[in-house]
């Protein structure tokens, strides 16, 4: 009796998989596109083949909102569709310019999207960049390989997942950039530099070159190259950087030393190692303070400064950070450069 009793009882806490569906029942997108018109939103699917008698499918549907839009497309097709394992959002500039706000914190609450997902603005239209990516691609899969680190992404193109867009929507001190691509004419992707973000809307653009010093500065380990003018094009392989901050008459300060560990790569002429080193160490700090006075032109601290004084400013200066404290920091960056060998080159 106790046995059919346990029996009984454990019917009742067994979920079992009933509401479980068959992969070959679902269709699962790796890149999504949303463009944006007047309050209207119009989504690309890109589903890439399972077989080698599929082929690339594109679907796509307009509406209010965009949980709404991938709903009614998951019900006109014969598969249901399933975003947990999609990789990368496209967004166009108008979106972006508009303002991410509404469309991440939806893709955040409906938890149909991994916040890991990959945010991407496309300088045309997704529907235009989709066709020329898919005529040139057999799997649909060339636009995950291209921000894949261990595949096609390089030190100067930023990469930017969803959790981070939602963070510094939510965040007084930490602003993000991310990723402009478009399709390109001798290769099917090419990389526009990256979009300066301020509580979720694009409001100025970096170069590939400026998206590089901007990952040197947050941190990031990066292999990029620099061209020191005139004398050699060294490589960047490791970077260290050292934050101290202070408030100096109500006008933050944030100290900073940045270590380059270099190796060349070539040289034009026989210049010196040291001579090299100084000359970079100069670029490098002029290319730094462009790109700061950029940055606080935009009002965006996609550099992430303003961490570094939660523990010197109370919460109502941190709220008022961007348009208080923010455009008045001073930054006072010191470069030093180690060559750690001359690469294949032997000294005579």
């Amino acid at each position: 009796m106790l046995k059919w009793i346990l029996a009984t009882l454990m019917l009742f806490i067994l979920t079992g998989c009933w509401d479980n569906k068959d992969i070959n029942h679902r269709s699962l997108p790796i890149a999504m596109g949303v463009s944006y018109n007047q309050g209207n939103y119009t989504v690309f699917l890109d589903i890439p083949k399972v077989s080698a008698t599929d082929t690339i499918q594109i679907v796509s549907d307009s509406g209010d909102s965009i949980n709404e839009i991938i709903d009614r497309i998951s019900m006109n097709m014969e598969s249901e569709i399933d975003l947990l394992h999609l990789k990368i959002i496209i967004v166009d500039k108008e979106f972006a310019r508009h303002g991410l706000n509404d469309g991440v914190a939806s893709l955040i609450r409906s938890r149909h999207v991994s916040p890991k997902t990959l945010f991407v603005i496309c300088d045309e239209s997704p529907e235009q960049f989709f066709r020329k990516m898919d005529r040139n691609s057999n799997d649909g899969t060339m636009i995950y390989d291209f921000f894949q680190k261990n595949c096609g992404l390089s030190p100067e193109i930023a990469y930017t997942q969803t959790w981070k867009i939602f963070r510094s929507i939510h965040s007084f001190t930490n602003d993000v950039v991310i990723p402009v691509i478009k399709s390109g004419k001798t290769t099917v992707i090419e990389s526009s530099g990256s979009a300066i973000m301020k509580n979720g809307k694009m409001v100025g653009r970096l170069n590939n070159e400026e998206t590089l010093l901007m990952n040197v500065f947050n941190g990031n380990k990066t292999q990029g190259k620099i061209e020191v003018t005139g004398k050699a094009t060294v490589q960047i392989v490791g970077n260290t950087l050292v934050h101290r901050s202070s408030i100096v008459n109500n006008q933050p300060l944030l100290k900073s030393n940045l270590h380059l560990k270099v190796v060349l790569l070539d040289t034009k002429g026989k210049p010196t190692l040291e001579s090299i080193k100084s000359d970079l160490n100069t670029e490098v700090l002029a290319r730094f303070e462009q790109l700061f006075e950029k940055i606080k032109q935009g009002g965006a601290d996609v550099l992430g400064a303003g961490q570094h004084f939660r523990n010197d400013l109370t919460r109502s200066q941190l709220e008022v950070w961007r348009t208080t404290y923010f455009t008045n920091l001073n930054i006072d960056l010191k470069v030093s450069t180690t060559i750690r060998n001359t690469g294949n080159l032997k000294a005579s």
